[in-house]
């Protein structure tokens, strides 16, 4: 799908301190003037979730996930980590970014819930998928391929039809994640799940702990944002399928350009819910995320 009128973003600068790096902006990327410290990899199995540990023990909303289906949004280049491949391919604690999440959605839910998703969708290029064949052969039935689109909302609408196409009217609602951000825990996919059921969208984030300025031209600060009113958005975001359908017609016929997927629901004048989530579900994007994941 094509796009051709942006909803035009101001640019922004934000100044303050982020995972324990000393940040700040030179106008195209974050320069860190210390490392950040280091988390092991005994931390990435808490804040990932416990294979096997009973969901009695876990704070969730909801132990029962058979409703929604998962797009697993793995296509993108990732340009700015400056590596010889796409960041979810390369190598963290052990394994590939984009597998702990596969991991979680496929072993570590099902094993720990009652009612684990139906089916995974991943997004993902041709060129790729032959390193992940054995996984999709493992879970025959419970994860397929969807190629990606030109732009991120192609792709969600792509893994959006698979997952329509191959699950049945039981599967109402759709959580988009990005396979750069392989630290959710099983607690936040619980509690945005259950929190798209009451009011039809939800999305995970947490309030902006930065100093946010405005700036037309990225020179001169032409004001101060009110931190109280920003929220960081995270992924899973979660839909009710039948509104993100009615929102990709609402895109496509407008021209519309959006930079996430709960944008298609506010596009529609309906209600998104903003659900807490936890800062350490950071998306890895350069080197210097990296290094904090690791």
């Amino acid at each position: 799908m094509m796009y051709h009128r942006k909803i035009i973003q101001p640019f922004i600068v934000v100044v303050g301190f982020f995972w324990g790096v000393d940040a700040r902006f030179t106008g195209s990327a974050f320069v860190s003037s210390k490392r950040a410290p280091s988390v092991g990899a005994a931390d990435l199995r808490r804040v990932v979730g416990r294979v096997g540990s009973a969901s009695s023990a876990l704070s969730l909303a909801t132990d029962d996930l058979s409703d929604t289906g998962f797009v697993l949004l793995a296509g993108g280049t990732g340009s700015r980590m400056k590596a010889d491949r796409p960041k979810q391919f390369l190598e963290l604690a052990g394994t590939t970014v984009l597998s702990h999440s596969l991991k979680l959605f496929l072993e570590t839910l099902p094993n720990t819930l009652s009612e684990g998703p139906p089916m995974v969708v991943l997004v993902m290029n041709k060129q790729w998928r032959s390193d992940f064949e054995d996984w999709v052969n493992k879970y025959d039935g419970r994860l397929i391929f969807a190629d990606p689109g030109e732009e991120r909302q192609g792709s969600v609408e792509n893994g959006l039809k698979a997952l329509s196409e191959n699950t049945g009217p039981g599967c109402k609602y759709v959580a988009v994640h990005d396979s750069a951000r392989p630290l959710v825990t099983i607690e936040e996919i619980c509690n945005v799940v259950a929190d798209a059921r009451e009011f039809g969208a939800s999305v995970l984030g947490v309030p902006c702990k930065a100093t946010i300025k405005e700036s037309d031209d990225g020179i001169l600060v032409q004001r101060t944002i009110p931190r109280a009113r920003l929220w960081e958005v995270h992924t899973p975001q979660v839909i009710l399928i039948e509104t993100l359908l009615e929102g990709f017609a609402k895109v496509e016929a407008e021209n519309l350009e959006v930079t996430d997927d709960v944008s298609i629901v506010e596009a529609l004048g309906k209600a998104v819910k903003l659900t807490k989530g936890e800062y350490t579900n950071l998306k890895i994007t350069t080197p210097e995320d990296m290094d904090v994941a690791e």
